[in-house]
């Protein structure tokens, strides 16, 4: 009888630790942190095709996204797909996209995370030499590989309700594990 109750006890050990375990995960899946995986080469040079990142849910409840980060999002014209851009423009910017340059209040933005050659042109929906002001609650985003990437050029704002979280940790492939630096501008 002793038997059965050490083995009885053994196997409510495991089913517990399994359910809070299980309990943990969920949590942090819905309120912390969320798996999502690179499609495409949209994001190259920084980021490629099939890597995994953990993306930060907490943070953009906290603070406001910056310039400069890298986000996924929930896409605009199919909400069902999840994408992953950096955000260019921020609610009350005015964004001009001319010359193979993004002006930023008639700025033109740097950005040292892409290769020096490389040109942005204008889009389906970001025309050529057309100012667009963006209002409190929407963002312009963009992929790194410019020439190739559909992103708000294309199919116009993010708005914030579709933002899902910021990039915050690559943890695929090995050789490139690590937390994503931010980019100061």
């Amino acid at each position: 009888m002793a038997f059965f109750r050490r083995v009885g006890s053994f196997f409510l050990d495991i089913i517990e630790t399994f359910v809070i375990a299980l309990a943990m995960f969920v949590l942090m899946y819905l309120f912390l942190f969320q798996p999502h995986q690179v499609k495409g080469n949209s994001m190259q040079p920084n980021f490629h095709d099939q890597e995994y990142l953990l993306t930060d849910k907490i943070t953009y409840r906290l603070s406001e996204p910056k310039r400069g980060d890298v986000i996924v999002f929930k896409a605009p014209q199919h909400e069902e797909y999840d994408y992953i851009k950096r955000i260019i423009g921020l609610p009350g910017d005015t964004i001009k996209v001319d010359n193979c340059h993004i002006f930023i209040n008639n700025q033109p933005l740097e950005e040292d995370y892409l290769p020096e050659n490389i040109c942005t042109s204008a889009g389906r929906f970001w025309q050529t030499d057309k100012d667009i002001t963006l209002s409190n609650d929407e963002y312009f985003v963009a992929g790194d590989n410019r020439p190739y990437s559909s992103d708000s050029r294309d199919w116009g704002t993010v708005p914030e309700e579709n933002i899902v979280g910021k990039a915050w940790f690559r943890y695929w492939p090995a050789d490139r594990i690590g937390i994503l630096r931010s980019v100061e501008y």
